[in-house]
């Protein structure tokens, strides 16, 4: 901590004339001045507290070596004997301060104690500590021990008592007028310290932030509002925000946002917005009102922030997590997905759809004579022919190694999938180049409908499953419809 301030400023006033007890009030004056400031600072309870210890522990060795002192020249002399009570009761006082924990704070209790030494170190200094001083100073100078307790006794009187009564009284009063400015003065500076941070991040963030009035005409705005809108902050402040913000256009999302944030204080989610370049970029929107001490709205605070990264990272690990990582195609998980919705839609409409199991016939040899790598290009190869037979809403997955399942939906009878199915058939023949070599597949299908076949995933991939294998045993390179439910 530094710039320190002195609640207990030292004063020459205070000089005993004895070097060594003046030297160990000065680093008492100091420890109280010290633990004063870190109370202003509110510094936590375990640095006030150790700081009081230093302070007590350092009263206990000032203490000692006073009445070490004072024994060479009173003998046992009332005068030392009631000095000593002193210093225990100071001693008692102390604990008796600090046994208050149950009533008090620590914080409360420290500055007790703080008001307390202020108080006594001045008045023992300048009453006790200066009169016992003065009397080692007579004896010094040849006046025996009655003699200099009289001649004390007489300096001390009179307008030097009316003296030291004085300085207590100011003492005591700068010292709590004192600590009580320091904590404001930290109090402001801390407050200060808070709107130039808030200031600072307004002014310095990456998102966009603007202030509007009652009415949601701008007041405020960060220069990254200026830079969404590519508009200077002076063509900005007046504008309405529903009036630059293209996600406002909705008036149905609009009239719902505002209204939740009119009674319940903010709205926050998604909004899409059109940025300077006519690209549309999704933001995440906070936007809160500000009321009055009568309750009534004065302003409103929106935040955007630009979340479009966040939302294609997120997009791609969705992707990942239901593709097929070599072909690009819906995998297991996906693929259960969209036959969930097929055989709900088609409860719906009372239409029939197909699931077709395939799996390539001769791939194995050409796996193992070319290798892996040739193998994904023709898997890949053949995932493209697939796609490029069906029609946008029916579905083509991989679901093993040379494995597929394809979803054909919105069929009026079993018959109209001949056609796709032949396709499928002639696509899969054609050759496929590896290197400069020309190699051949062909695949054999097996054919589930719903609902003639089952009305749930699990059967009809079974069902297709089995009738494919029925497709491999008839001869390959051909279709096996499964046998409707008696």
């Amino acid at each position: 901590m530094t710039n320190l301030t002195d609640i207990f400023p030292w004063s020459d006033n205070f000089k005993t004339g004895i070097s060594r007890i003046d030297e160990q009030h000065h680093r008492l004056v100091d420890l109280i001045n010290m633990l004063a400031n870190h109370l202003a600072h509110q510094s936590d309870i375990q640095t006030l507290n150790s700081i009081f210890t230093e302070l007590s522990e350092y009263a206990a060795y000032h203490f000692r070596t006073e009445e070490a002192i004072w024994a060479q020249y009173f003998q046992q002399d009332k005068l030392e004997t009631e000095h000593k009570k002193v210093h225990l009761s100071f001693i008692d006082a102390i604990n008796e301060l600090k046994n208050e924990e149950n009533t008090q704070t620590p914080e409360q209790i420290i500055a007790d104690i703080l008001s307390f030494l202020t108080h006594w170190l001045a008045y023992h200094i300048l009453d006790n500590d200066m009169n016992m001083a003065k009397i080692v100073c007579y004896i010094q100078s040849g006046l025996s021990l009655e003699q200099a307790k009289n001649q004390a006794k007489q300096e001390m009187s009179g307008a030097m008592k009316v003296l030291i009564e004085t300085i207590l009284s100011m003492y005591d009063n700068l010292s709590n007028r004192t600590l009580h400015l320091m904590k404001e003065i930290i109090e402001r500076q801390r407050a200060e310290a808070k709107l130039r941070l808030a200031a600072n991040v307004f002014e310095n963030t990456l998102d966009t932030i603007c202030i509007t009035d009652a009415k949601a005409n701008i007041v405020d705005l960060n220069p990254m509002f200026c830079q969404s809108c590519n508009l200077s902050r002076e063509d900005l402040l007046g504008r309405n925000l529903n009036t630059l913000k293209s996600g406002f256009e909705d008036h149905d999302f609009s009239s719902d946002l505002w209204n939740t944030v009119d009674s319940k204080g903010h709205w926050c989610g998604e909004i899409q917005n059109r940025k300077a370049s006519g690209e549309l970029e999704t933001e995440w929107l906070t936007l809160s009102s500000v009321r009055d001490e009568q309750g009534a709205i004065t302003n409103y605070v929106g935040v955007f922030s630009n979340v479009s990264q966040l939302f294609q990272r997120q997009n791609k690990l969705e992707f990942i997590a239901n593709h097929d990582a070599l072909t690009g195609l819906p995998n297991r998980f996906l693929l259960a997905d969209r036959l969930d919705l097929a055989i709900a839609h088609a409860e719906r409409s009372r239409e029939i759809f197909a699931v077709c199991y395939l799996d390539l016939d001769g791939f194995k040899p050409i796996n193992d004579r070319f290798g892996h790598a040739a193998g994904d290009h023709l898997l890949r190869e053949i995932a493209k022919r697939f796609k490029s037979v069906v029609r946008g809403n029916d579905t083509v997955a991989r679901v093993g190694g040379d494995e597929f399942v394809i979803v054909l939906r919105d069929m009026k009878a079993p018959e109209d999938y001949k056609v796709t199915l032949d396709r499928l058939l002639a696509e899969v023949s054609l050759p496929v180049s590896i290197g400069n070599e020309a190699v051949y597949v062909t695949t054999s299908i097996g054919v589930a409908i719903c609902p003639d076949n089952g009305s749930d995933s699990e059967s009809l991939l079974k069902l297709a499953d089995q009738a494919m294998y029925s497709a491999k045993d008839s001869g390959k390179s051909r279709y096996h419809f499964a046998q409707a439910l008696g």
